[in-house]
């Protein structure tokens, strides 16, 4: 009887959690341009992500904007897009970047701007979006990703398996 009453409790607070989609951006043969889809491709072929539910995990490569219809039959409630961005910063440093902000980002290499398709995932979806910018040291044509950005995809993995994917407890 308490296996089955913890059972149902878990069942239920699966069903509370947020439905959450992760969208690797990048361009895999541009270096470190690939940091986003990187973190995508490894989150989903990691164990803690095999019955998650309520998260869903995209590999968008280039254009973004053509994911859309997977999100649209997801549903999601919150959008954590992931992009190799110029912020000034040191090599491999992770942040949270406003998407407002991205209008006028010129070292993209995506067709779309990130703001537009943010716009219009809120707008479409009523989700929240965020975007979760790495620093890269280059992007040129067939070069390999850094060793800095390896690191910090090595870092989100760690951090999104931990928040999105741990044994829920029932207490």
């Amino acid at each position: 009887m308490l296996t089955q009453t913890l059972s149902t409790r878990s069942s239920q607070l699966k069903n509370d959690l947020p439905r959450v989609a992760i969208v690797g951006i990048g361009n895999e043969f541009n270096g470190d341009d690939a940091a986003g889809v990187l973190v995508a491709r490894r989150l989903s072929t990691r164990e803690c992500s095999a019955d998650a539910s309520h998260v869903l995990v995209i590999e968008a490569g280039q254009a973004p904007e053509n994911i859309t219809g997977e999100l649209r039959r997801f549903q999601p409630q919150v959008v954590l897009l992931i992009d190799a961005a110029q912020m000034d910063a040191v090599p491999g440093d992770i942040a949270w970047i406003p998407w407002e902000t991205t209008s006028g980002m010129s070292a993209s290499s995506h067709s779309l701007p990130l703001s537009m398709l943010a716009r219009y995932l809120t707008l479409e979806f009523d989700c929240s979006v965020h975007l979760l910018g790495i620093q890269p040291v280059q992007n040129e044509v067939n070069a390999s990703v850094s060793a800095p950005v390896h690191a910090a995809v090595d870092e989100i993995l760690q951090t999104l398996c931990q928040a999105l994917f741990q044994p829920l407890s029932v207490s």
